[in-house]
């Protein structure tokens, strides 16, 4: 095989009893994880759980840092300060890596979550912090974003960066994501997930909803676990692209 990707989801985004999504089944199909730290869903047990079953499929470790808003799933905006961002970023990082040192292994890269992900990928002050973060913490991790200020601040830093492609969501004729809040703003019929993602690796481009023809060089496609049938989509993503040549595996272990 020539060509490698990284399939990705959002996992651990239960809190005590209440879970979302069939993360052990996802696990199967994955090649990473990126796990809830704490602070938009998450809690010690499921962090240490999670942990566990990456291990034991050989899936990458990720930490999902998000904003203080439990309630609101971490989409919301909190208004908070650059400071307070890299304080809250190192606090859920340093959280996910004690329970993966705990068992033998350790957390491989970073990427944040919800509005904290958007935000960071236009506010260079957010982005210089969760940046700045993840660097002096470990050198050797690597930032997940799209193409934008996380990503340019990130290799700033001397960090390596894993571009985002995402599987479900529609894009702006800018390369951005369309609001969740704004209609068709999730895809949900799985022939056309499954064509969009594999043109979006092979090719390297994906249509907005306006119709642009936009260039994508991802390195790694993310899966909605939320979703309904997201196990059975992240299988029919994975067969499409396996089909056309390319390889599935954990970000970290090509990446340059």
């Amino acid at each position: 095989m020539g060509r490698k990707i990284d399939l990705v989801a959002d996992l651990g985004e239960g809190f005590g009893p209440w879970r979302m999504g069939d993360d052990s089944a996802l696990l199967d199909v994955l090649s990473s994880a990126n796990i809830a730290c704490g602070f938009h869903a998450g809690d010690p047990q499921i962090m240490d759980q999670t942990v566990r079953e990456c291990i034991a499929r050989g899936v990458g470790i990720g930490a999902h840092p998000s904003f203080p808003d439990r309630q609101g799933f971490g989409r919301r905006d909190m208004g908070l300060t650059a400071e307070e961002v890299r304080t809250d970023v190192l606090y859920q990082l340093g959280a996910l890596q004690a329970v993966a040192a705990y068992h033998g292994s350790a957390v491989t890269h970073l990427a944040p979550h919800g509005r904290l992900g958007n935000l960071v990928a236009v506010r260079e002050d957010y982005a210089a912090a969760v940046a700045e973060a993840a660097r002096r913490v470990d050198p050797e991790l690597i930032v997940l974003a799209q193409d934008g200020a996380l990503a340019d601040a990130a290799r700033a830093q001397g960090l390596r960066v894993g571009i985002v492609g995402i599987a479900d969501r529609a894009y702006e004729d800018d390369g951005t994501l369309v609001r969740r809040s704004e209609p068709g703003a999730v895809i949900h019929d799985a022939e056309e997930i499954r064509r969009r993602t594999v043109r979006m690796v092979v090719d390297g481009v994906i249509e907005s909803r306006g119709g642009v023809q936009i260039p994508v060089a991802c390195d790694t496609v993310l899966v909605h676990g939320d979703t309904a049938g997201a196990v059975a989509l992240a299988k029919q993503i994975r067969a499409g692209l396996e089909a056309e040549g390319v390889e599935i595996a954990p970000l970290a272990d090509w990446l340059q």
